[in-house]
């Protein structure tokens, strides 16, 4: 049970004790110490791609035996799969190699072919959202606006109200993304720090041991 429980969390502590320390100390040990844990890092990360890749394979190949429904597609990811793996072995990854070729006429359209569908669902929802409901909704709905007209060239052509000496509307866009907009950013980004650091503290003092398996 040691082996199991204790020692996972002995190893978890020490490591996050000692590079949250290593990370306050400007002192070559601290650099020893962090680009140990790289090294180390990198080396785990390859046996963890090859497991990866061993259960990829695994999965996708029980599909294709057992005839479960889509099994088709299963054939054709791991034909791809091992088409991408010679190419990048026999012609390497660089500028002009069958492997960036394949990507770019292929993964790179296909990726832009799904994130323009997606904007017809992004669209649709930015209906539903925008609609002068309440209050809310109202602001929302005028900072969308003003915003989307300060993004585009039309934006510098909407000047009616420069008359009244108002700003243009490229700058009241630029004022709402650099302010109000902003303010939002930072304040979820702040939240999602602290979350992190107490999801850190957990792993560290062990009270966090979903890693560990089931009990």
């Amino acid at each position: 049970m040691f082996w199991k429980k204790q020692l996972p969390l002995i190893i978890v502590f020490v490591m996050g004790v000692v590079m949250a320390v290593q990370y306050f100390v400007p002192h070559q040990a601290s650099e020893w110490v962090y680009n140990t844990y790289l090294k180390w890092g990198i080396t785990i990360g390859i046996f963890g791609a090859v497991l990866g890749y061993f259960s990829f394979f695994r999965v996708h190949v029980v599909k294709i035996v057992k005839k479960a429904p889509g099994w088709g597609y299963s054939v054709i990811t791991i034909v791809c799969t091992i088409i991408m793996l010679l190419a990048a072995a026999l012609d390497g990854m660089g500028t002009g190699s069958y492997y960036m070729k394949i990507y770019l006429y292929t993964s790179a359209a296909i990726n832009a072919t799904v994130f323009s569908l997606l904007a017809f669902y992004i669209s649709s929802a930015a209906y539903r959202a925008f609609r002068a409901r309440s209050t809310q909704a109202v602001a929302l709905l005028l900072a969308a606006i003003i915003v989307m007209l300060g993004r585009v060239p039309i934006g510098n052509y909407v000047s009616f109200w420069t008359a009244f000496h108002l700003p243009s509307i490229n700058a009241i866009s630029q004022w709402i993304l650099n302010v109000p907009n902003m303010a939002a950013k930072r304040a979820i980004a702040l939240g999602v720090g602290l979350g992190s650091l107490l999801m850190t503290l957990k792993l560290i003092l062990g009270i966090e041991r979903t890693y560990l398996g089931s009990e």
